[in-house]
């Protein structure tokens, strides 16, 4: 178990170092940051300063280099628009995000998994041919249509929810839906189609045989085994809570992490968008970790398969 933790921990800071470098180098070859700051009107001597002050005329490998060894002494760099540590900027807008995802996470959870095991069990029938249609629609429609769809229904026609803002729970309600419908109709499809492949299996039907009833061939066979595929997906969107709430919080003015990469992309903001990189490539990474570690621990064959 320990050779397993270790070859996975190694696996994770590869990711996040590839990660770490795909984005600093690509961020340096996107463009000057002084120009996007300063406006092309600015004078050269202004501009040259400004390169200077931030290390931009340095090679890029240097640059590279010193951003590595200022992420192991925990400097993350500054703003190159408010002047203070960009982490700390960044860490004041994971709060608004969280308060969107993890309902969000909840409802996902609470509504996909029941809907799939329900679906699997009454295979063919008219709940499942409806669950499988919802679900369909669910994830084919992309986000940003479906926040438009629900601010046109409840904020425009109905005046129910305000479409923009955080200043009242009032103002999660329809990010939290947009944010959790696509993750519920995956959810469903997945939980779904794992329980169908479990049912099928010839321990099900000699536990059947056995003369258990089928609550406990469900709740003691089928449900445990269906369990990797299903831990997959959620230990995914646990992972991608900040990543995918970059559209909806746009929609929807929603100040958090999503909406303040779209602003720091925007306005260059290098020292921002790469800390926000990072933690969405750390969460990401952790979250996979985790969902590895846990196979290890239902599965044992998945321990010894990565030991040898």
């Amino acid at each position: 178990m320990i050779r397993f933790i270790l070859s996975r921990g190694l696996r994770a800071l590869v990711t996040i170092f590839l990660v770490v470098t795909f984005a600093f180098i690509v961020l340096r070859l996107s463009g000057d940051p002084a120009m996007q700051i300063l406006s092309v009107d600015a004078p050269p001597e202004a501009i040259e300063a400004f390169r200077n002050e931030w290390g931009l005329n340095q090679p890029i490998w240097q640059q590279f280099l010193d951003y590595l060894l200022n992420v192991l002494r925990g400097n993350f760099g500054d703003s190159m628009r408010e002047g203070r540590p960009a982490m700390d900027i960044v860490l004041d807008h994971v709060g608004a995000t969280l308060m969107i995802t993890l309902p969000a996470l909840a409802l996902k959870i609470l509504i996909g998994i029941p809907a799939g095991i329900y679906a699997a069990l009454h295979r063919n029938s008219l709940a499942d041919r409806v669950t499988m249609m919802l679900s369909v629609a669910g994830f084919t429609v992309p986000s940003f249509v479906l926040a438009l769809v629900l601010v046109l229904i409840f904020s425009v026609h109905l005046g129910w929810l305000p479409s923009t803002g955080n200043a009242t729970w009032k103002h999660a309600i329809l990010p939290i839906i947009t944010l959790g419908t696509a993750g519920a109709a995956i959810l469903a499809r997945f939980t779904r189609s794992a329980m169908l492949e479990v049912l099928g299996q010839s321990y099900i039907r000699a536990a059947s045989a056995k003369g258990l009833v089928w609550r406990q061939v469900v709740t003691g066979h089928a449900l445990p085994n269906a369990a990797i595929p299903t831990i997959t997906i959620v230990g995914f969107m646990i992972g991608s809570l900040i990543a995918g709430a970059v559209v909806v919080e746009s929609v929807f003015s929603w100040p958090g992490i999503g909406y303040l990469l779209i602003s720091a992309v925007a306005n260059r903001d290098l020292a921002v968008v790469q800390s926000i990189l990072l933690l969405i490539a750390a969460c990401m990474v952790c979250a996979n970790l985790v969902v590895d570690l846990l196979y290890g621990w239902i599965d044992p064959r998945v321990r010894l398969s990565a030991a040898h």
